[in-house]
């Protein structure tokens, strides 16, 4: 089946290093860069402490949950650091190169 993209965000919105939550066709997304600047898309909700992953910071290729300071690989979704040991959704991205503009293919991470 192809993934059906959604309209997000623009690249403009997001400097390298920098988390920003979206809703993407009702999920919650945390669209976050790298420190190359390489966007990834995971489900905004940590799989421990249940509070929004975009409010975070991106450390070494993975998004830090402010709460207890679980750490998320951007690629995976899957934990690199305790107490989190449930990865979270993560989603594929596409950017239009002559706009910017973001789109998020996004399933519901709960059904």
């Amino acid at each position: 089946m192809t993934p059906t993209f959604h309209a997000a965000a623009n690249i403009a919105d997001i400097a390298p290093g920098e988390v920003l939550s979206v809703s993407v066709a009702g999920v919650d997304v945390a669209l976050a860069r790298d420190a190359d600047g390489t966007l990834h898309a995971l489900e905004d909700r940590c799989s421990h402490g249940e509070v929004a992953l975009s409010d975070g910071d991106v450390f070494e290729g993975t998004l830090e949950c402010w709460k207890h300071g679980s750490q998320f690989d951007l690629r995976t979704g899957r934990p690199r650091q305790l107490p989190a040991t449930e990865p979270v959704a993560v989603y594929p991205v596409s950017i239009d190169e002559a706009t910017g503009a973001i789109s998020v293919a996004v399933t519901d991470p709960h059904s």
